[in-house]
């Protein structure tokens, strides 16, 4: 969190340090509050970030920021499959998750909703020989998500790969003037950031590998509830 902290404390000297505003001649196209905007939205990425990493589950972080952010009155996430081309596992893939030459690997595309926002998606190839015939079922035939339907494994993940694809603040902002009214709006794209991970059960065995892609919907909520 030593990055998020920095970046906080460094922005907010920027626009409360009385010397930083008697050097700097007002403008009327400054907005002062456009800063903090970019500011808050930085760390409530951050903050999402650094939980999905230290967590065992992406699913029930998911279910909990949603729940403590009220976007929805059950927060429950559900697993939208998607439609499309197969993606066979590479060969790297296969060779992460340590599957034979004949060994079936299987694939998922889905969205992770709660309620009407769609908090991430997912590309996730998966080894069915290592599940139980009960996981095998929920991943076929039910909107259940990955990691509820492969809980009794008590797995865990090691993300291999972490990609930051969107920031509020452009680089060298913090030697730049003030943001001027124009460039005030904070408008994500649909990407923020991205995971890669394997999944472990408890033999020590990878069973899964996913591709995650968090979505601007994780920042869908009203902010003065």
């Amino acid at each position: 969190m030593k990055p998020l902290l920095s970046t906080l404390v460094a922005a907010a000297a920027a626009f409360t340090s009385p010397m930083a505003a008697a050097a700097e001649p007002s403008s009327a196209g400054a907005n002062p509050n456009a800063l903090l905007s970019r500011v808050e939205t930085l760390a409530l990425i951050e903050t999402l970030n650094a939980e999905l990493l230290a967590a065992k589950s992406a699913t029930s972080t998911l279910e909990t920021w949603c729940a403590d952010h009220h976007m929805a009155v059950a927060p429950k996430i559900v697993a939208k499959r998607v439609a499309g081309a197969e993606k066979p596992a590479s060969a790297e893939t296969r060779r992460r998750l340590s599957v034979s030459e004949g060994e079936t690997v299987k694939y998922r595309h889905v969205q992770l909703l709660c309620g009407a926002h769609v908090l991430s998606e997912a590309d996730n190839w998966y080894v069915p020989g290592r599940l139980t015939q009960e996981m095998n079922r929920l991943l076929e035939d039910t909107e259940t998500p990955f990691g509820k339907a492969v809980a009794p494994l008590h797995p865990y993940r090691r993300t291999f790969e972490a990609k930051q694809l969107w920031s509020p603040l452009p680089s060298g902002w913090e030697m730049a003037p003030r943001v001027k009214e124009e460039d005030a709006a904070v408008a994500p794209p649909h990407v923020l950031f991205e995971h890669r991970a394997l999944l472990y059960g408890e033999d020590q065995r990878p069973f899964s590998e996913v591709d995650e892609t968090y979505t601007s919907g994780v920042l869908e909520f009203d902010r003065a509830r």
